[in-house]
């Protein structure tokens, strides 16, 4: 680990100066604070800001980047005005990661920083991530990948760093809980918001509200599901009031990429 770290620290130095994708988790969160170890004030993090960020995501990058003391800037990413993304096929991430990623590599020209980077690991390449062909695209770079940090690499040094978010289970935007085909609107992705912030109040760990149109699909660590049995009747209640119809608890429990499966059947 500590090969890994020193040679992390000198891979950001040697790139002179670097703008961070920060997203409140637990890779970027880490990066930012290597960044800023290796680079000081050429080092800057930016949120890209939308419907498709969950809150507690913002406030959690915003909590962060303070202690890593490295300087936090907010852009607008505007996502809901890509065309390409609110339709919503199986090449969202990328459309919706190529037009953030513009943006930033743009501030970063602007502000006269050399890179931009995010937050990618060597674990990465388990799941369909559409959106790595534009980081390949935008010649975006991935330090931690390129110094061959895993997840468990990534925690471990987070741990050692006091960052609160060391433990924090993985995240997506809440786009990601849409069912391909559906429109992104910015009611749709608030909803989401609001059903798994309910959801939060009975149980902790990774949680997900699936979001098929009329029906959501709720899915929860296997060892959760019986708590939110005991309280079926208040979560419908409240899930029912925000627009769905039909309100469903998946008894596979919580899979990353889930929204994915019917790709891989079809393909």
């Amino acid at each position: 680990m500590r090969e890994k770290e020193e040679k992390l620290i000198n891979c950001l130095r040697n790139y002179g100066s670097v703008v961070v994708a920060l997203s409140g988790g637990v890779d970027s969160s880490l990066l930012a604070m290597a960044a800023q170890k290796a680079l000081a004030d050429k080092a800057v993090a930016v949120t890209a800001v939308s419907e498709m960020l969950p809150e507690s995501e913002r406030l959690d990058a915003e909590k962060c980047a303070e202690l890593a003391h490295i300087r936090h800037i907010e852009i607008p990413a505007h996502d809901l005005d890509e065309d390409d993304v609110v339709k919503n096929d199986k090449e969202r991430c990328y459309y919706c990661k190529r037009a953030r990623f513009m943006k930033m590599k743009k501030w970063a020209s602007d502000h006269g920083f050399v890179y931009v980077a995010d937050g990618s690991n060597i674990d990465d390449a388990g799941d369909y991530r559409p959106g790595m062909k534009a980081v390949d695209e935008l010649g975006i770079r991935s330090p931690l990948a390129e110094c061959g940090f895993s997840k468990s690499d990534i925690r471990k040094l987070a741990k050692e760093w006091g960052l609160p978010v060391w433990d924090k289970p993985s995240a997506a935007c809440l786009a990601s809980r849409v069912a391909y085909g559906l429109i992104l609107t910015r009611e749709r992705l608030l909803r989401i918001d609001k059903a798994e912030s309910l959801i939060h109040r009975f149980v902790s760990g990774q949680i997900r509200v699936r979001d098929h149109g009329d029906i959501a699909r709720i899915e929860v660590m296997p060892k959760s599901i019986g708590v939110l049995i005991e309280h079926q009747r208040e979560i419908a209640a409240k899930l029912h009031s925000l627009g769905f119809q039909y309100v469903t608890l998946d008894l596979d429990g919580y899979r990353m990429g889930s929204q994915n499966e019917i790709l891989h059947k079809s393909s």
